[in-house]
């Protein structure tokens, strides 16, 4: 098994903590313990008596139980609990693919779902949606791209990188063809509930699907990607034992703080989510004003879901521009060439508090690149 260096991770940690405003971040604004326990007030006293021996390696029954909330007619023993959602991701390889299966997988996207298969032997077919027509996916084009080698359809909605959130009529096509095809579905649900209008929101997959399996973690919509938790949620029971045995030979089990941590924040998780959704709205405001400023450099679409979205640059060269931003001013910005974009794109996060100040600072680089 050879992996490709993580040039999205390579580059955050060059840059991550070292710059003034990540103004491309993926997650929504964090939060503290003590903000935790203003949710939870008996957390404080739960943390300080628990006992830091081994958890279930499935997750604490508890923190399942309240996971299985997020889901229609799940129960607690359809979930197991990964440390964050990239051991969950590459688990899910290695029990779904052997080298010379095939998979389909959306693009752009996270590099984990495109080279952990390659790594296995397994070919991957990229889904790339129409970045002229708002990223749509097309289902003509998926059923050209199954084949009967096809093992697994991964999609991730809402979308990263480019925020794009898929109709429903195509999320039920899909489920539809996958199931006649006998295909798992694998989806990538980590944005799901940060829709910027609830009616928009999508089921889970494995809600209307016995063989899909849902993706999710603390990290993106709520804001809590420091407690490394992550999950996955599944009717697919052989699926599932399989999983369950192959993270025996990784962590095996999480911290127990992170478990009683998330249990407590997802708990609550409706708060969460209804704050961060509020400041993507307040935030996104800030960027139509930008963006409209600036309408003769930028190419921007205003997303309907997701901390995030994909900017075309009209003038110059992506890379130079986001090099040149970072240098000037520290506003770090995630040139789409990361991510395998050829169309001169750069990806921008709006779920934290500091968007305004980055802001400022990047209207007033602007100019000066306008005019160079």
């Amino acid at each position: 098994m050879q992996l490709r260096p993580f040039a999205l991770e390579r580059f955050f940690a060059k840059y991550e903590f070292s710059v003034k405003h990540v103004l491309c971040a993926s997650d929504c604004q964090t939060r503290s313990v003590a903000d935790l326990a203003k949710l939870e007030p008996d957390l404080l006293d739960r943390l300080a008596s628990l006992r830091l021996g081994y958890v279930d390696s499935r997750g604490t029954p508890s923190l399942r139980t309240v996971l299985a909330e997020m889901y229609e007619g799940l129960d607690p023993d359809q979930l197991l609990v990964f440390s964050g959602a990239q051991e969950a991701i590459l688990w899910f390889y290695f029990a779904a693919l052997e080298a010379g299966d095939e998979i389909v997988v959306h693009a752009p996207g996270y590099a984990s779902h495109l080279e952990i298969p390659r790594s296995l032997g397994a070919t991957v077919r990229p889904w790339r949606g129409d970045w002229q027509h708002e990223d749509r996916l097309d289902l003509g084009t998926l059923e050209s791209l199954v084949t009967p080698k096809t093992r697994a359809i991964v999609v991730n909605s809402p979308h990263n990188p480019t925020g794009y959130s898929m109709p429903r009529t195509d999320f039920d096509a899909l489920h539809a063809l996958a199931q006649e095809r006998g295909i798992v579905v694998f989806s990538d649900e980590v944005f799901r509930e940060s829709e910027h209008d609830p009616k928009d929101r999508l089921p889970a997959a494995c809600d209307v699907s016995e063989t899909a399996v849902s993706l999710g973690v603390t990290s993106k919509t709520y804001g809590l990607a420091g407690l490394r938790v992550g999950w996955v949620a599944t009717k697919n029971r052989p699926l599932y034992e399989k999983l369950a045995a192959l993270k025996d030979y990784s962590t095996i089990c999480n911290g127990a703080p992170n478990e009683l941590l998330a249990e407590a924040a997802m708990k609550h998780r409706g708060i969460l989510a209804t704050e961060n959704v509020a400041r993507i709205r307040a935030n996104l405001d800030v960027l139509d004003a930008f963006f409209a400023r600036h309408a003769d450099l930028f190419a921007w679409r205003r997303p309907k879901a997701g901390p995030i979205a994909f900017v075309r640059l009209l003038k110059g060269e992506v890379d130079a521009f986001c090099d040149a931003l970072v240098r000037a001013t520290g506003v770090l910005l995630l040139p789409g060439t990361l991510f395998d974009d050829p169309h001169n794109r750069f990806r921008i996060g709006f779920g934290r508090a500091d968007l305004p100040a980055g802001v400022a600072l990047l209207d007033d680089f602007v100019r000066d690149w306008a005019a160079g």
